[in-house]
C-alpha cells in the first residue's frame, strides 16, 4: 500500500456469542470511537460467526470498500481459532513458524511465571504474509497483511488485549499513512442534568458553532458527555478556537460539569478530599457497597476513604448505624429519617469528615404506589450539618444502583466545593 489515504475503515467481529446475544459487540462501539477520536471514517461494522467461508466472504467485500479493515475474535490456543486458516486462504499464503511471535508468548508466560506449552507454541504459526503485531496482554498475536489499496489487520476478540493493542500498535502506524487535517476533541462531562435539559440551556451557543466545530450528546446512565469536535489544517487556531468555545460553554452549565475527557466522578471528588485533608465512608443499603468501590477504585484513596457499612438489612441499620426501630416502623427505611439518621451514624461510628448514605428501591421488585421502584434517598453528614434528596432513577436495578453512586459523589462534590 503506498501513498497517502483518506482513512476509510470498516471493522469485521468474529463469534458466534456476538450473533445470539451471548456477549455484547463492546469492540466494535469501542473500536469506532477511537477512529473517530483520531479523524478515521468507520463506514461500516459487519458481525459473523465462527465460519471459514463467512471470514472470507466478508474480508472480500471489505476490502473492496474500505483502505483500512480490522477484525477482531477467532484467535486463541484452542481448536475454535479459525481466523488464521481463513486468513492464509484469503491471502494465499500458508502457516509458518514465526521467532519474534515465539519470543513475545515465552516472555509474557515468564513475567506470569507460567511454562509455555505446546498449544501455546503453536501461537506462533503464523500467516506467512503477515507482519506479526506484539499482543502485551495476551498470547496470540496480531496480525498486519496489506494487499493493494488495503491493510488488513486481525487482533484477539479480547477487549482487554485488543484495545492494547490497537491504540499503542495499530492506530499509530495507521496515523502514518493517511493524509488529514488536524483533529481536535474535548469532551465536558456533566452530572445531575438529562440530555434534553442540558440541550435547551446551551441551544444558542450551540446554534453558533463555526462550521468546522460539531457537538455530540453522549449520555449514559447518571451522566451526560458533550463531545466538541473541531477540524481544520491550522492545529494552533484549531486549539484557540477550542478554548474560547469551551470558555463560553462552561458559564451556562457551571454547576453540572464535574471534569474533561477522561475525568472520572469519583476521581474528581478523591482529589478534591485529598486537596482538603478531608476523609469520607459510606454507609450503603441500595448501592450495596458500589459506592465505596467507586471510592476505592482509584490509586491513593487509602488517603481519603475510611470505609462503609453496608447495611442492608434493617437490623444493621439499627445496631451498627443507630437508625430507630421507631423511624424505620414510621417513615420506612427508604426515607428522609432513615437515610439521614444512617448518615450520622457512620459519621459518628467512623470518625470520618463527610458520610454519605444511600437507601432505595432499586428494583425490580418492592415499589409501591407511594415510592415506585428508583426511588432512592441520599444523604450527607457534615461536621455541621445533615443534607439529603429524594431521586427517582427508573426501574432498571443496574442503573439504579450506579445512578445513585453517581449522585451521592456529586452531592459529596458540590459541598466540597464550597470549601
Amino acid at each position: 500500500m503506498t501513498g497517502k489515504r483518506k482513512g476509510i475503515c470498516e471493522i469485521i467481529t468474529i463469534g458466534d456469542e456476538l450473533l445470539i446475544g451471548q456477549v455484547v459487540n463492546t469492540n466494535a462501539s469501542w473500536m469506532g470511537e477511537q477512529l473517530s477520536l483520531n479523524g478515521l471514517q468507520l463506514q461500516r461494522v459487519t458481525s459473523i460467526g465462527d465460519n471459514n467461508q463467512q471470514i472470507i466472504d466478508s474480508l472480500k467485500e471489505s476490502v473492496e470498500r474500505a483502505e483500512f479493515v480490522f477484525i477482531t475474535g477467532g484467535l486463541g490456543p484452542t481448536a475454535d481459532d479459525i481466523t488464521k486458516p481463513a486468513l492464509c486462504e484469503f491471502f494465499n499464503t500458508k502457516l509458518v513458524y514465526n521467532e519474534e511471535a515465539f519470543q513475545q508468548v515465552k516472555a509474557l508466560f515468564q513475567r506470569r511465571g507460567m511454562k509455555v506449552s505446546g498449544r501455546n507454541k503453536e501461537q506462533a504459526m503464523l500467516p506467512e504474509a503477515c507482519q506479526p503485531v506484539q499482543n502485551e496482554n495476551g498470547t496470540a498475536p496480531g496480525m498486519w497483511f496489506e494487499k493493494d489499496k488495503t491493510v488488513v489487520v486481525s487482533m484477539p476478540g479480547v477487549p482487554y488485549e485488543m484495545k492494547v493493542m490497537f491504540e499503542n500498535q495499530v492506530i499509530p502506524k495507521v496515523l502514518m499513512r493517511v493524509s488529514r487535517g488536524h483533529i481536535l476533541h474535548k469532551t465536558i462531562m456533566t452530572n445531575g442534568i438529562g440530555e434534553s435539559n442540558l440541550a435547551d440551556l446551551i441551544k444558542d451557543w450551540e446554534h453558533a458553532l463555526p462550521k468546522n466545530f460539531k457537538l455530540a450528546y453522549l449520555p449514559q446512565p447518571g451522566m451526560v458527555r458533550l463531545r466538541l469536535s473541531g477540524n481544520g489544517r491550522d492545529n494552533i487556531e484549531l486549539e484557540q478556537t477550542m478554548s474560547t468555545l469551551v470558555d463560553k460553554l462552561i458559564p451556562l452549565i457551571s454547576e453540572y460539569v464535574f471534569g474533561f475527557d477522561k475525568d472520572s466522578l469519583e476521581e474528581v471528588v478523591g482529589n478534591l478530599l485529598k486537596e482538603f485533608n478531608k476523609t469520607i465512608g459510606t454507609a450503603e443499603s441500595c448501592t450495596g457497597g458500589y459506592l465505596a468501590h467507586l471510592l476505592t477504585s482509584k490509586a491513593g484513596s487509602s488517603a481519603y476513604f475510611k470505609g462503609s457499612v453496608i447495611a442492608y438489612a434493617n437490623e444493621i441499620k439499627i445496631s451498627e448505624l443507630n437508625v430507630t426501630e421507631t423511624d424505620i416502623n414510621r417513615f420506612g427505611a427508604v426515607s428522609k429519617e432513615v437515610v439521614e439518621a444512617m448518615a450520622s451514624g457512620l459519621r459518628k461510628k467512623f470518625d470520618v469528615d463527610y458520610a454519605l448514605a444511600t437507601s432505595g428501591i432499586a428494583g425490580p421488585d418492592g415499589g409501591t404506589p407511594e415510592k415506585p421502584v428508583g426511588t432512592v434517598w441520599i444523604a450527607l453528614a457534615t461536621d455541621t450539618k445533615v443534607i439529603s434528596e429524594k431521586f427517582q432513577f427508573g426501574e432498571h436495578r443496574g442503573r439504579n444502583i450506579h445512578r445513585s453512586a453517581l449522585a451521592s459523589l456529586n452531592m459529596l462534590r458540590l459541598e466540597l466545593l464550597k470549601q
